[in-house]
């Protein structure tokens, strides 16, 4: 029952956390700090789970609906989002609607949704503050730079996540005896209810990066971007 009751405590604030966006009326800054909440979130979530609720949990799929079919420098940091909420995911152009699909556990949908919507506010951020440097840019040299800073932001973005990914497991399997098992069960029980669906996933090319001074910029600038376990605070809207 205690363990049952921490499960459901810690779904709310799952819950809590990816209804805390920009769009709801938070403000930049609430919004990016409550993104520190996500990592130790889902390590909750994997210690309060066992082999049952695994078995008995839902998959889902969350859209994200996508501005337009051409590709974005965002692109580079799903596949990392993905995998550091244990999820799948694809990009579909079905009736001329492009979106990505994360598909996994209701919960980790949900925070990949949530970390997809922090993730993009933030490289718009970082990316005016660049133009706004380089006044010095103009036309085509200040649009080929902006997607080198940009791509450079998502492979910044993207190793950190992995690198969260990686700690969060190992700290589940040291702190739990049958952590690194229940980790097996939770990945086994995605993929199966994945392949019932009709979906078959295909890699996709990915676009040539340019490493040259603003990639390295944005690189540099994927570090002030919030994703880290999260601090106790007693301010407006604070999450515990």
């Amino acid at each position: 029952m205690q363990q049952a009751n921490e499960l459901a405590r810690v779904k709310a604030r799952i819950k809590a956390l990816t209804e805390k966006t920009v769009s709801n009326g938070c403000t930049e800054a609430e919004a990016l700090a409550a993104a520190e909440m996500a990592g130790r979130l889902l390590e909750r979530y994997a210690l309060s789970m066992d082999e049952i609720d695994i078995r008995a949990a839902r998959c889902v799929q969350v859209e994200i609906p996508l501005p337009g079919r051409q590709r974005r420098p965002i692109d580079g940091c799903v596949p990392a989002i993905a995998r550091f909420c244990d999820c799948k995911v694809w990009l579909t152009r079905e009736e001329d609607r492009p979106r990505y699909i994360f598909f996994g556990f209701e919960e980790d949908t949900a925070m990949a949704s949530y970390l997809y919507a922090v993730i993009e506010r933030g490289m718009q951020t970082e990316l005016a503050r660049f133009r706004g440097s380089r006044p010095e840019l103009k036309a085509v040299a200040l649009r080929l730079a902006s997607t080198s800073y940009q791509q450079g932001m998502a492979s910044r973005i993207a190793e950190r996540l992995e690198t969260l990914h990686a700690a969060r497991e190992a700290e589940v399997a040291a702190q739990r005896s049958t952590g690194s098992a229940l980790i097996v069960v939770k990945h086994r029980v995605v993929e199966d209810t994945f392949k019932e669906t009709s979906v078959r996933l295909v890699s996709a090319r990915r676009s040539g990066l340019r490493a040259n001074g603003a990639y390295r910029q944005g690189y540099a600038a994927g570090d002030r971007i919030s994703l880290n376990r999260p601090v106790r605070g007693a301010g407006q809207g604070a999450l515990e």
